[in-house]
């Protein structure tokens, strides 16, 4: 990393222009190669207040609205009348079963032949849907994915980030998942500073312990998240870093996703350009998937940390 940080004049604050770092040199930048995963985010509601929510999810956060699925469909009918390549449909929040129309958005993007990826922490609102998750499953089998946020594989831990008492209701839906045969993963992150072989470990314990039938050491099966903190100095990535690093901007999940946001008080949709910055204006890249296609300028810090350091993706 010591050949990318600079000594940086004052004056110039990190990530203040698009185009440029704060030594000028050019910032780096991704083109879509293909629209692969279209994320929808349902509404930011959510029925947890977690003390680490990138997205600052809540009871009360309703800054970006219940998005309908007359409003998701108009998106499907795009992908298919340009006859782009999306094979996944990714529904994240909040907690998307929050969304009085969350089975009918599910039914719309698997009845047309779509993967779909649910973010979930598996608990009460979850459980209301069981009937319809059954369906589903029975209709659909492993097109249907769910992915459970457990943040560590300790009650104390997971409870310090999402309190009390979430550790047994996340783990008892995520049991009736995995025991009813669901295409079920989880995903944790690094927030207390475990190495990944300590915390895979720890998972394969829990899992076992309960009779979880996840295999912790598939990436695909327990996803691994950096941490995200905007506030943590990281360096800017500069057009010279992708050969530095030898990271292909091709790799990065803008490459290949866009997400669909419904602000509140807006009339319309907007896509964004990426999953973890929906509040950032800079990155609202249209109405349409055929406007969201500009190249995308890594001017942020989870740009940095999360994508291009971290290795992070959000989709299967």
């Amino acid at each position: 990393m010591a050949t990318i940080e600079r000594d940086l004049p004052a004056t110039m604050p990190h990530f203040a222009d698009p185009h440029v770092t704060a030594d000028g040199s050019e910032r780096a930048y991704v083109r879509l190669t293909a629209l692969e995963t279209l994320w929808f985010n349902t509404g930011t509601l959510c029925n947890l207040t977690c003390t680490h929510c990138y997205i600052e999810s809540s009871p009360t956060n309703d800054r970006l609205a219940y998005i309908t699925a007359d409003e998701v469909a108009a998106f499907l009918d795009e992908i298919r009348s340009r006859d782009l390549p999306t094979r996944e449909i990714g529904l994240t929040g909040g907690e998307p079963f929050m969304n009085p129309d969350i089975a009918i958005i599910l039914d719309e993007a698997l009845s047309r032949g779509f993967d779909v990826l649910v973010l979930t922490n598996a608990m009460t609102p979850m459980r209301h849907h069981r009937r319809t998750l059954t369906r589903l499953q029975e209709n659909y089998g492993r097109a249907l994915a769910l992915r459970v946020s457990l943040d560590h594989y300790t009650r104390e831990r997971h409870e310090s980030e999402r309190g009390s008492p979430t550790w047994d209701r996340t783990l008892d839906g995520l049991k009736w998942l995995a025991q009813s045969g669901f295409n079920v993963a989880v995903a944790t992150r690094t927030l207390w500073g475990d190495q990944e072989p300590v915390l895979r470990q720890g998972f394969a314990d829990l899992f076992r312990a309960h009779g979880i039938e996840i295999e912790a050491q598939d990436p695909t099966r327990l996803v691994v998240f950096p941490e995200m903190d905007a506030t943590t100095p990281v360096p800017e990535i500069t057009t010279a870093c992708w050969s530095i690093l030898d990271v292909n901007p091709d790799a990065m999940m803008c490459a290949t996703s866009r997400m669909v946001v419904k602000r509140k008080g807006a009339t319309a949709p907007a896509v964004v350009a990426c999953t973890l910055l929906p509040y950032d204006q800079q990155f609202e890249l249209g109405g349409t998937l055929a406007e969201s296609a500009d190249e995308v300028r890594l001017n942020h810090p989870h740009c940095a940390k999360f994508c291009v350091l971290g290795g992070g993706s959000c989709g299967a």
